[in-house]
């Protein structure tokens, strides 16, 4: 968390706020474990001057393209937000990077647990980073076919596959979770024996509930904030996650907790049913 619905959201609501600026100051910046490239003198002689050309989403990172060829690249990880503040709001102790506008205005990036990271990169840093990621899923290249590719062979269980980022990008806990009750899928069979006909299922599953969360403004559960400040809406449509020993929306059977691969899966015991043999 935050997933690929909500860096969506991050990036589209920076970006009506920021692009055509200039960054005329870096502010603050007290946590420099958060820089992870260049080396720090070089990313606070960098970053300042830059015009913001645009911002964009590639897997779970927010990429804020610079002018001269640079990207800034965040991953808001677990607890972090990108949030556009006026001159007259300072900082709390939770912002550990701060860029000055050349309107007065200042892109905070909030993180209270301190798992966030920013990468400034040239475009060779930036074909790299596009690389290490598995394809969109709302891209027009990933089909049911392409997923069935991805599947096939696969002797680690579904979930986990789910959230592997070189097999896919964007998936997290949440949505893989939602997906995976839509498609009627057991989130431990080996993705290997995910019967054909569920293979179309699922990716319609991934779709719809990336597509839904985007439209919701995405999950807030605890620290997401879209870069206005503000809450998502999708955490008041979840089927499954979170819904420990709720009925399930389609047959009433209680929703069930898991520990897959150290992450918490819910399931309904009686719609996703593991196959004998």
């Amino acid at each position: 968390m935050p997933e690929l619905p909500e860096v969506e959201i991050a990036a589209r609501s920076l970006a009506a706020q920021v692009v055509g600026r200039r960054i005329t100051a870096l502010e603050k910046l007290d946590w420099e474990r958060m820089v992870e490239t260049p080396g720090l003198p070089d990313f606070c002689a960098l970053i300042v001057g830059r015009e913001i050309a645009s911002v964009a989403r590639r897997a779970k990172w927010l990429l804020v393209a610079l002018d001269a060829g640079w990207t800034l690249a965040v991953h808001l990880r677990m607890s972090g937000n990108l949030i556009v503040r006026g001159p007259e709001i300072w900082p709390d102790t939770h912002t550990h990077l701060v860029l000055g506008l050349d309107d007065g205005r200042r892109i905070c990036f909030d993180d209270q647990r301190k798992f966030g990271r920013v990468r400034l990169l040239d475009a060779a840093g930036l074909r790299l980073l596009d690389a290490a990621h598995g394809p969109e899923p709302l891209g027009d290249t990933f089909s049911a076919e392409a997923l069935g590719r991805i599947l096939a062979g696969r002797r680690t269980k579904l979930k986990p596959l789910l959230l592997d980022q070189t097999a896919i990008a964007g998936i997290g806990n949440i949505y893989a979770s939602e997906a995976l009750w839509m498609a009627r899928l057991h989130p431990q069979i080996p993705a290997a024996a995910v019967p054909t006909a569920q293979v179309s299922a699922l990716h319609a599953a991934i779709r719809q509930v990336l597509a839904e969360a985007i439209a919701n403004q995405g999950s807030s559960l605890r620290n997401y904030r879209n870069s206005y400040g503000e809450r998502g809406r999708n955490q008041d449509h979840f089927r499954v996650y979170d819904r420990a020993g709720d009925p399930c929306a389609r047959c009433s059977e209680p929703i069930m907790r898991v520990v897959i691969a150290q992450r918490s899966s819910f399931y309904c015991p009686n719609c996703q049913r593991m196959p004998v043999g």
